[in-house]
């Protein structure tokens, strides 16, 4: 019965204030001066807030009115002094209700229609036309006491939407938002209230009347509404309202209300087992899914890590005896922690938080131990319940993703061995098969030959990094209870120590010795002598590198070689430092040059005995020349040799294609390959029997080749033109064997952009060379079928054909014989051009100079032959999306260079039969995706 009179009671007082709120925006567009609308709308204020504290205007108001408003109110009329006369005594004569009334008032106002058809007044019709006008303590007490005084979740709920207005309306669409920004900032910032909202969501009393649903539906609304207004909010506006500093404010917010509940709470394992996460913890978790959504996890999370990293120290430095994480569930301030991930139900801000919380613990060097108990208070309940999230630790963040080694440790120690670091022996072992499960995974993963060719070397570094910690923890018995675990390693390790790059070489030593160290802990393997060390460096040296994705023929010995020259240089100073100050001490020695000093010849014989008289002379020399001559001879002894000579003589001159091949593989060797590179192409040219059996090899090698790694700085162009140069003419020498792994390549997978695009370049120019091919014919010189009869020369006689200019065949009369059977003949021949007559000079050569004379020069194209092996594969499987290949997407540029390849070859063809044959597939190719 009382709770029906209860019912009646509110249904007539909402009766009311929606009435009184139809008088006060009655009134409000009817004003014809400001002082009406001040005045409309603290008749209405003054039944919903405290009332304000007045002040004696002029001598107007009596002094004991004033002395009882300043002792019963905090806060009295202090915007009556800017109004007339007449409204002033309107204002000063409005009744003032009661406590209880006023808050019955204030109750029902909020939780009715009431207030949201009076702020949409209050946001576009005050303001656009009278809000400029207010005096600021009038729009402070009663323009902006509707806003701050209220339910702030209502408050959001019609402030919020204000700031999306289309202009279709009467007022003024940048005031109106400019309003609606300074009230939101005002009441979320600069009266916490987010804090505020968490309050309002924690409390029994204002959502008793409505189901768990629709609370939860409003929850999301709300949270989507407060995490939007960065966005909606117009350019240029304050800081206050940027992404960066809203989000940060109101996560302080968030976090300050969370604790403040989860201290305030009661009987909590009852309402956690039972009822799941209380409201409060909802409307978190909803608004920082949704600050994650918006791209400010680091934001987030800086806050986050401050506070967790804080209530985890003060725990461990407490509780050294006894276990953390009965601690941890009984402590209060825990339970927020423990609820927090539960409460987020997006995946993907799931995954984005527990992603950038490693990296930012890593950043924070936050010591093993914190960081595992950090992992166990945020995670554990999630993990422990959830398949999805206990794949997002196991796979994800073991195989896809990459991250500093230090939150690989903490990932294996939290999701794998789930025990902490400082953990006793007894309590190490009870996880076991977890361990064993998931190293058998990574050996698999790891011994693919393609997870070595397409994954990038960071992630191989991961890989590595996770196998190695997880050999680690194991022992022989474990090893034993594997299946196939041994031969996964052993393929992943032979695999690996075929492949040219040092580092991922480095990578199988490691893994070879880490299990060696399991069969038989006495003999260690090492097959790289940087694996001599105990304590293996699972990063390989990347850490000190600049990051980004390398590729593996980048990751030779160089890139180990330069994280060395640092100590090398520390070294070198200090022994430079030594030498300087030992000269500066000598003063005798300083004024010696070493121009002075004789070189030492290492091949030089010397005669015993001079060396006995140069002893003999010595003894007569002072004690101060002898010691003087004592130095000068030794600082000689030190001088260097001059090697710069030998240097070429132990050069390797290549005369096969086979040891070009073997050199260009050699990226370590930068002079060789440098050498190997400038004689490739007149090897090629010279078309020698083995060519078409190391054409493929010799293409490969040319290609995956880095020039600029083994070349001076500034003569980059130069080589990179002499390796397309090579490319060519093995392209025109053995054009099927050359093509066919050209075109396997241009589509692998282990290639960059530049590698393709250079791939088509010299396909292009081999084309036109195969299309413009210079050949030798004999000139046709007619010559008579029957001879004359009429001819004056004997028939003995040899021919008079010649060059012009020969003079007569003339008899030669031999001296060596008193009788010759035989006649000889000679006659001078006319000089050629250029050709000197003193000396005599023979000229030995395929083709002479009188050869030449008698042939000529045609151009004959020869591309038709070899056009469909130059274009039908590149066009096979253009459009098809491969690893690290996507010609109709990023990969656009090489598009546009085989479309432009093909061209050229189309045009190599043309007047000849193959041309009508390859036309309708490039049509196809055109017309298909253009």
């Amino acid at each position: 019965m009382e709770d029906d009179d209860s019912k009646k009671r509110r249904r007539e007082l909402e009766v009311t204030i929606l009435e009184k709120v139809g008088d006060v925006i009655t009134s409000i567009k009817d004003a014809k001066h400001v002082d009406q609308v001040i005045c409309a709308l603290h008749l209405l204020a003054v039944r919903l807030f405290s009332p304000l504290q007045s002040q004696a205007l002029s001598g107007q108001l009596p002094a004991l009115v004033v002395s009882v408003c300043s002792l019963i109110v905090p806060c009295a009329f202090k915007h009556i002094g800017s109004i007339a006369q007449p409204y002033r005594d309107q204002v000063l004569g409005a009744k003032v209700p009661s406590e209880k009334e006023r808050s019955d008032w204030w109750w029902v106002f909020y939780q009715c229609a009431a207030f949201p058809t009076l702020a949409r007044v209050l946001l576009y019709d005050v303001a656009s036309n009278w809000l400029a006008c207010f005096p600021f303590s009038a729009r402070k007490h009663v323009y902006d006491a509707f806003f701050v005084n209220g339910l702030t979740v209502e408050v959001v709920q019609t402030v919020v939407p204000a700031l999306q207005q289309d202009g279709n309306e009467s007022f003024d669409i940048k005031i109106v938002r400019s309003n609606a920004e300074r009230v939101l900032a005002l009441c979320l910032l600069e009266n916490d209230g987010v804090l505020q909202m968490a309050r309002e969501f924690g409390g029994s009393g204002q959502y008793k009347d409505i189901s768990s649903e629709q609370l939860n539906s409003t929850i999301c609304r709300v949270a989507q509404l407060v995490t939007s207004i960065p966005d909606k909010a117009q350019l240029g506006t304050s800081n206050s309202l940027s992404s960066h500093f809203f989000f940060k404010q109101i996560t302080i917010q968030l976090i300050a209300g969370a604790e403040e509940w989860d201290m305030n709470l009661c009987n909590k394992e009852s309402i956690f087992l039972k009822n799941g996460a209380g409201s409060i913890i909802l409307f978190v978790g909803e608004s920082f899914a949704r600050i994650c959504r918006r791209g400010s996890a680091d934001v987030l999370l800086s806050e986050v890590i401050t506070q967790i990293l804080r209530h985890v120290r003060s725990i461990l430095s407490r509780n050294a005896d006894v276990v953390v994480s009965e601690v941890f569930e009984t402590k209060a301030g825990s339970w927020f922690w423990l609820m927090l991930l539960e409460a987020i139900r997006d995946p993907y801000a799931v995954e984005r938080l527990s992603e950038q919380l490693l990296r930012q613990l890593a950043a924070e060097h936050v010591t093993d131990i914190e960081a595992y108990w950090i992992l166990w208070i945020l995670f554990h309940r999630i993990y422990e319940r959830q398949t999805s999230f206990r794949s997002l630790f196991l796979e994800k963040f073991l195989l896809w993703k990459v991250f500093p080694v230090c939150c690989l440790r903490w990932i294996l120690q939290f999701a794998v061995l789930e025990f902490p670091p400082d953990a006793p022996l007894l309590e190490k072992g009870h996880n076991s098969r977890g361990l064993l499960d998931r190293a058998q995974h990574l050996a698999v993963v790891w011994s693919k030959r393609e997870f070595v060719q397409s994954a990038p070397v960071e992630q191989q570094v991961y890989v590595t990094a996770a196998l190695g910690f997880c050999l680690e923890k194991m022992s022989k018995e474990d090893l034993d209870a594997t299946k196939d675990m041994m031969r996964s390693i052993l393929q992943g390790v032979s695999c690996r120590l075929e492949n040219p790059a040092h580092l991922v070489r480095r990578m199988a030593s490691s893994i070879a010795l880490v299990f060696s160290k399991i069969i038989d802990p006495k003999n260690p393997l090492y097959l790289d002598d940087s694996c001599s060390e105990e304590a293996i460096d699972w990063e390989f040296g990347l850490a000190a590198l600049e990051k980004g994705t390398l590729n593996s023929s980048q990751c030779t010995d160089k890139d180990v070689d330069e994280l060395k020259t640092c100590s090398g240089l520390f070294v070198e100073k200090d022994f430079n430092n030594t030498d300087n100050s030992w000269v500066g001490n000598s003063g005798k020695v300083r004024t010696k040059k070493l121009s002075e000093f004789k070189l030492v010849d290492p091949d030089e014989i010397i005669d015993p005995a001079t060396l006995n008289n140069q002893l003999a002379s010595g003894e007569e020399v002072d004690a101060d020349d002898a010691s003087e001559n004592s130095e000068i001879s030794s600082d000689s002894s030190l001088q260097p040799y001059d090697l710069s000579d030998d240097d070429t003589d132990l050069k390797r001159k290549f005369s096969q294609l086979v040891d070009v091949v073997g050199a260009l593989r050699k990226s370590e060797d930068a002079d060789g390959v440098e050498r190997a590179v400038d004689v490739a192409e007149k090897l090629i040219r010279a078309s020698p029997v083995e060519l078409r059996y190391v054409a493929g090899d010799l293409v490969r090698a040319l290609v995956q080749v880095r020039c600029s790694d083994s070349t001076i700085e500034g003569e980059e162009e130069s080589a990179e033109e002499k390796r397309q140069k090579s490319l060519v003419a093995l392209i025109v020498t053995s054009p099927f064997e050359s093509l066919d792994t050209l075109n396997k390549l241009l589509y692998s997978p282990n290639v960059d952009t530049s590698q393709r695009i250079m791939i088509l370049d010299v396909m292009t120019d081999a084309a036109q060379e195969l299309a413009d091919t210079k050949i030798t014919k004999p000139k046709h010189q007619p010559r008579n079928l029957i001879s004359t009869v009429s001819e004056t020369q004997a028939w003995f006689m040899p021919s008079s054909l010649g060059p012009p200019g020969a003079g007569p065949w003339k008899e030669i009369h031999g001296t060596e014989a008193p009788l010759n059977w035989s006649y000889s003949y000679e006659r001078e021949l006319p000089l050629r051009a250029g050709q000197i007559k003193s000396g005599k000079t023979r000229r030995w050569s395929i083709r002479s100079e009188n050869i030449r004379g008698h042939q000529t020069e045609w151009l004959q194209n020869k591309f038709p032959l070899y056009a469909a092996a130059f274009m039908l594969p590149a066009m096979q499987g253009f459009d098809k999306k491969r690893h690290g290949v996507d010609l109709l997407g990023r990969d656009f540029i090489v598009l546009g260079k085989l479309i432009y390849m093909l061209g050229v070859c189309m045009k190599c063809a043309a007047m000849h039969p193959e041309a009508s044959a390859l036309a309708p597939p490039l049509m196809d190719l055109l017309s298909s995706r253009y």
